[in-house]
């Protein structure tokens, strides 16, 4: 199975990156829905899609105002919307107030609660979706994804630690995308807006034995001009890589 790389930074897009986003083509699962969402139409191969958000910051939800474009304003059947409870209000009230977005989409909302079912994969597996809490001012989820033989998890907004109670949920995964927004180094700015340093990412990577580790999420400001530097981090976990938006990555 593959994973586009729809958008890798957070907090805003710059002119290398946009916003979280990323989709499961074969499937039609979208894990949030930042600014890289314009580019969801490019890599559609389903009659719908399944979008689930992470948490309701702008870095991650501004997108679902583009899908209009792809899907129209009266898409019910084709698009559907899955996040916490508090998480769809606050998109549905505000970010489609009619203020700000005057003819209201007509998109399915459904809440998301511990565990859902996935769409089949090409090979007519069913897949299942756990979530779990993770710590972000505001609150925020990860996921689980699986399909037979085939198993990820998405984490993103968090601060890193190998003693953090999701480390356990994301364990033995085939590929586990987790944010890292700051460089080591970094720990106080990154406990103080609830995100993550590389070197904390790797180390997690390492205590839950996962099997490749992508970085994303990497701050837009520090990554201006070039990427980070993984070489300390391979020291830790050797199979990390950093995504690029429009990567396209096996799992």
């Amino acid at each position: 199975m593959q994973v586009v790389c729809l958008g890798t930074t957070g907090f805003h897009p710059s002119a290398r990156r946009q916003t979280a986003a990323f989709v499961l083509p074969e499937v039609g699962v979208v894990l949030d829905a930042g600014t890289g969402l314009f580019r969801l139409a490019d890599y559609l191969t389903t009659p719908r899609v399944d979008i689930f958000l992470s948490h309701a910051h702008l870095d991650h939800v501004s997108g679902l105002t583009y899908l209009v474009e792809t899907f129209g304003v009266d898409a019910y059947d084709r698009v559907t919307i899955h996040g916490e409870p508090d998480k769809i209000e606050a998109v549905t009230t505000h970010l489609f107030a009619p203020h700000l977005f005057p003819v209201a989409p007509g998109y399915r909302f459904e809440s998301l609660h511990g565990a859902c079912e996935l769409p089949a994969n090409t090979e007519g597996d069913v897949g299942t979706m756990k979530v779990f809490p993770l710590e972000h001012p505001g609150g925020a989820i990860g996921m689980r994804l699986e399909w037979p033989g085939h198993s990820m998890a998405y984490v993103t907004d968090t601060t890193a630690s190998t003693s953090a109670a999701y480390v356990d949920q994301i364990r033995g995964v085939d590929l586990l995308v987790h944010e890292a927004t700051f460089p080591a180094g970094h720990d106080d700015l990154a406990k103080l807006t609830g995100h993550s340093c590389l070197d904390q990412v790797a180390e997690v990577a390492r205590a839950a034995e996962v099997k490749r580790l992508l970085v994303t999420h990497v701050d837009p400001l520090l990554t201006k001009d070039y990427d980070f530097d993984l070489t300390d981090a391979r020291k830790v976990f050797a199979n990390i890589e950093l995504a690029r938006d429009l990567d396209v990555v096996e799992f």
